[in-house]
């Protein structure tokens, strides 16, 4: 796979891996569609992803990420799909984890959270060098700045959507399993996950020789 440089555009000979990429996605997305664990949660999880998909979507000829930034956000909305699916609190697979490992509460939710911090950080630091022309160190501080208000935003809009379009779905949908405290942790961990993927990214460059 072939990696083109985050400050410039993808040329011709790598679109296809984004249309690739879609592809899967949309397959992952109809067959977890098909039969969810409530309708009506399942559609207050994918609000945002009718916004965020087909914006990537018709921006992409005129602002295309790197291949690795879309591979990377192809994982977190596969593995969104699979939360909306089940809701985050029922996730097959997060139940496994609970109760293998003897926990009192379902982290699919949790560790999705923190996936997005270090699954999306990528596409965020092309787009504010790209955009906002940022540079060194500040293009780094300002992926993780960008991930803490946006996280915090989302469980405010999670928040009100849940009151305004279902108050009777609003537990299951803001995934909060009883802990007060849910939200904050939620965000603590998507910053946390922004952290990692911008060291990462900065000591892969360096060792690149990339600035």
């Amino acid at each position: 796979m072939t990696v083109t440089s985050p400050a410039e555009p993808p040329g011709p000979a790598t679109s296809r891996l984004p249309l690739a990429l879609l592809a899967a996605y949309g397959v992952v997305w109809v067959l977890t569609a098909i039969k969810v664990f409530n309708r009506q949660d399942w559609l207050l999880e994918n609000l945002l992803v009718f916004i965020a998909v087909p914006g990537f979507v018709l921006t992409y000829r005129r602002f295309r990420f790197s291949n690795l930034a879309y591979a990377l956000l192809t994982v977190f909305f596969i593995l969104h799909a699979y939360g909306a699916q089940h809701t985050y609190a029922e996730t097959p697979l997060g139940n496994w984890v609970r109760d293998t490992l003897g926990h009192t509460r379902n982290h699919y939710d949790r560790a999705v959270h923190f996936l997005f911090g270090l699954l999306a950080s990528p596409a965020l630091w092309e787009l504010l060098r790209r955009v906002a022309g940022l540079r060194g160190a500040w293009a780094y501080v300002g992926t993780v700045h960008v991930v803490m208000a946006w996280s915090g935003l989302y469980e405010i809009i999670e928040a009100v959507v849940a009151m305004l379009v279902s108050p009777e779905l609003g537990a299951a949908y803001n995934g909060t399993q009883g802990d007060p405290w849910d939200a904050q942790k939620d965000s603590a961990l998507a910053a946390a996950g922004a952290v990692i993927a911008m060291v990462l990214l900065a000591v892969r460059r360096r060792t690149n020789g990339e600035r």
